[in-house]
């Protein structure tokens, strides 16, 4: 199974992805663009609309034989939440971390010893061909959800928050790109996702419902598709709302596909139709956070490596995978768990890179990100100029193991708060006595922060604050770990904005096979435009 990010293994792959090929600067607005830029409501570019690759070509002046060409493999990688803020603070995290002068480079120091900061270490898909920007906005926000966003990308159609590939009347239903070349083309189609596989964004690729809650539907959806490779977390709901209806996983393998839930079953697996459910399911039966995941338990890169085995033929294959617990992390304001499941994503491109390496010209490979959640931004007010993005490394488990494994025992034992800070100090670095130069100490303030927290989650006594004032500090979340996670990002130069979605754009990177019609600033529904016309599928 694949090992986790070192950020020297990490720096090398960049380097080597930039030398191979540059990004490529935006040319302007390309087609589904109206009034000077403003995104249009429904998508019109063509493949001859792309004004000029990176190279400066004219995409329209190819021989017609050449843009008539499709990649015979096509992996689409969505990071669930992940914009700008997601990928840049994780480059800037490695480094920081293989910056041996990092903390003496800081602007507001005095004396810095003439350290120089060395920058971040672009993750490989920063360095592919072309980048993009994309928008994001649904048919009733410019904070959209995950199902109506997906349902833009994998149908070109915009839908309400909350839908799955129909209309806003949810009485139309749209077919989907991984629909359509699976029948029109015999392509075989793949489905992962570290979150569950009848969630929002994997959904998309196969489901029609009104609402994206109706999970025992989605999942009767997901066996009917037939594509011949699902992977990651378990179905949820799988006997239905009511535990009622027979089982999900029943029903697949009575349909011919064959159901694996460890992984000494899932390494023998050669073929499909297969449903590989993680052996190591965490939350919400999803794959475990990637802070949390130990070199023994498969990556959602060993997924997409066990997908290329089950899926490559003569027809080729399309293969999403999500990474879902971006979105999850960013949604609790953990900082440090965002950044290691960005870094998980991008070692299952990895594995796409390798694959492109050993099939030239044949494989297009896209990742981008369906909305951003949680308005994550590089610098807080308490720091000023300064970040200090290595002391996200004291975090050594996600906040949601720390609720199950911790906070439930305080609850259960009613553990003093003395004893809770150890804990506190022991997994995320934070320590009440510290001297001057410590940047983890905690001021009074903060320990004052941490004793309310502490107060309402373990003794469930009031904070006192307005409603208003407690939703901001807590969100829907253990008071307590929100809180250590606030402290630790803010400390760390980070800091959030909502527990929700936000309207940013996302980033669009893409390379290889007619990576050069990706580039530009464009809506989320020509992403499958794009990628209809250049597979010829209608």
């Amino acid at each position: 199974m694949r090992k986790k990010f070192v950020s020297k293994v990490l720096m090398l792959v960049s380097t080597m992805a930039l030398l191979s090929g540059c990004a490529a600067a935006p040319n302007g607005a390309v087609s589904g663009t109206v009034n000077g830029g403003a995104p249009a409501s429904a998508p019109t570019s063509t493949p001859s609309s792309v004004p000029a690759n990176g190279n400066g070509e004219d995409v329209a002046a190819k021989p017609e034989e050449e843009q008539s060409r499709h990649p015979k493999y096509v992996f689409l990688f969505i990071g669930d939440g992940m914009s700008f803020p997601q990928f840049q603070s994780a480059a800037d995290y490695l480094g920081a971390m293989d910056d041996s002068d990092y903390m003496k480079a800081v602007p507001s120091l005095e004396d810095n010893q003439r350290a120089v900061l060395d920058g971040p270490v672009a993750l490989n898909f920063m360095g592919f061909e072309t980048v993009g920007s994309v928008v994001t906005y649904d048919s009733n926000s410019f904070a959209p959800d995950s199902a109506s966003t997906a349902t833009s990308i994998a149908t070109g159609h915009k839908t309400y928050s909350g839908s799955i590939n129909v209309d806003e009347t949810a009485t139309v239903s749209y077919e989907t790109i991984t629909e359509k070349v699976h029948d029109q083309l015999g392509m075989r189609v793949g489905v992962i996702s570290s979150v569950n596989l009848n969630h929002a964004t994997p959904a998309a690729f196969y489901a029609h419902q009104a609402s994206r809650s109706s999970y025992y539907e989605i999942g009767l959806e997901l066996i009917d598709s037939g594509f011949e490779y699902f992977a990651g977390g378990g179905l949820l709901k799988p006997t239905g709302a009511d535990k009622d209806k027979e089982d999900l996983y029943v029903l697949a393998e009575n349909a011919g596909y064959t159901v694996v839930k460890t992984q000494a079953e899932a390494e023998k697996v050669t073929s499909g139709p297969v449903i590989l459910i993680d052996e190591h399911l965490a939350d919400s039966s999803a794959m475990a956070y990637e802070l949390d995941r130990t070199d023994g338990m498969w990556s959602l890169a060993d997924y997409v490596e066990k997908g290329i085995d089950v899926l490559d033929n003569d027809q080729g294959f399309f293969l999403m995978c999500e990474g879902g617990k971006i979105d999850w992390a960013c949604h609790a304001n953990d900082a440090a768990s965002t950044i290691h499941d960005t870094l998980a994503m991008a070692d299952a491109v990895q594995v796409a890179i390798d694959f492109a390496k050993e099939h030239p010209g044949e494989t297009l490979i896209l990742v981008t990100g369906d909305h951003e959640t949680g308005g994550l931004t590089i610098g807080f007010a308490g720091t000023d100029y300064d970040t200090y993005l290595s002391l996200l490394d004291s975090q050594k488990i996600s906040f949601a193991r720390f609720d199950s494994d911790y906070v439930s025992a305080y609850k259960e034992n009613k553990t003093p708060f003395e004893t809770v800070l150890a804990d506190i100090e022991e997994l995320f670095g934070l320590r009440a006595d510290g001297d001057a130069d410590d940047k983890l100490a905690l001021t009074d303030y903060e320990l004052g922060l941490l004793e309310t927290a502490y107060e309402k989650s373990v003794n469930e006594k009031d904070t006192g604050m307005a409603e208003q004032a407690e939703y901001v500090a807590y969100g829907t979340y253990e008071p307590l770990t929100v809180t250590i996670t606030h402290i630790l990002n803010n400390k760390s130069g980070v800091s959030f904005t909502s527990y929700s979605h936000t309207g940013l754009p996302v980033a669009m990177f893409a390379d290889g096979m007619n990576a050069e019609q990706f580039d530009g600033y464009y809506d989320n529904t020509d992403i499958y435009v794009k990628l209809a016309d250049m597979l010829g599928v209608k």
